[in-house]
């Protein structure tokens, strides 16, 4: 059983969003909206629901707008108030009471172990989850929720995988699984962007994870691969050999928007679950006899 109840989230967010540019070059690409909601706020939303309370966020150069999210704005409460918009102006309210916001900025591109490594003296000596934007969760599936009841149970590290199309595991980071139980594995290696004929399994790894503070030291030993960067599957990879870790098999909806077609698709379904949008839109979609 874990030492510590998992309190906080840790959500990596300076990237520069090049596969989104011209769009993304004067806005951070976690702020491209699903229909009419930034991406970020849906994984805050989904940290929230699974009682994470405390969410830290890597930011970097040109994400200030992800800070001015979160926060108040007076104005357009005072407008929404004078202009009689009362339940605009609670959802407006209810962002910045989300959850307890706080904010490290990642001063070079250094990799997304990097970016988790920089979160250490915020998470102390704790359990944390880290949460990548460019997954987003299907609102009514509880993964993270999951992942924590198996870290409650075994006071390890958590991983999300989903079985991928052998052909495409080279996308992802892939284990090599020992089952523990339905449902869950031990993580016996891991390995990044395999080819498909070397990949140990077609367990494709997400970005959702619940991490010890062991993490840190692994992250710090390591040394930047490609591009320089530190790489967070190097520092899971060494991770294992101090400590075990489990590997929580996702069955349910996910949506990859870090590629335009994945950001698309989900702006698709989000809306058609909208009471409000849903109908009209796929009337809209049948009239065009794809």
């Amino acid at each position: 059983m874990s030492k510590f109840a998992v309190t906080k989230a840790v959500l990596p967010a300076a990237g520069l969003g090049t596969r989104f540019l011209p769009a993304t070059k004067s806005q951070p690409k976690e702020m491209l909206p699903i229909v009419d909601k930034p991406a970020i706020q849906y994984v805050v939303e989904e940290a929230v629901l699974a009682g994470l309370t405390d969410v830290l966020v890597i930011t970097g150069r040109g994400k200030r707008a992800i800070e001015d999210h979160f926060d108040r704005n007076f104005e357009l409460e005072h407008y929404l108030e004078q202009s009689g918009r009362d339940a605009l102006l609670a959802e407006m309210r209810e962002i910045n009471e989300l959850a307890d916001f706080h904010y490290i900025r990642q001063r070079d591109p250094l990799g997304l172990g990097h970016a988790v490594l920089i979160a250490e003296q915020h998470v102390g000596n704790e359990p944390f989850a880290c949460l990548l934007g460019d997954d987003l969760i299907a609102e009514d599936t509880p993964l993270l929720q999951e992942m924590l009841a198996v870290h409650e149970r075994y006071g390890r590290s958590v991983v999300a995988v989903q079985e991928v199309p052998r052909q495409d595991i080279h996308l992802y980071g892939c284990i090599q699984p020992e089952w523990a139980e339905d449902n869950l594995a031990r993580i016996v290696s891991i390995v990044e962007k395999p080819d498909p004929e070397e990949a140990p399994s077609n367990l494709a790894v997400i970005g959702r994870y619940i991490l010890t503070p062991t993490v840190f030291e692994t992250l710090s030993d390591i040394k930047a691969g490609a591009g320089g960067e530190l790489q967070l599957t190097d520092g899971l990879k060494q991770l294992l050999k101090k400590e075990k870790i489990y590997g929580y098999v996702f069955e349910g909806k996910r949506h990859d928007t870090g590629d335009k077609l994945g950001f698309l698709k989900a702006t698709v379904e989000f809306a058609l679950k909208r009471p409000d949008l849903g109908g009209t839109l796929r009337q809209y979609l049948k009239s065009l006899n794809l």
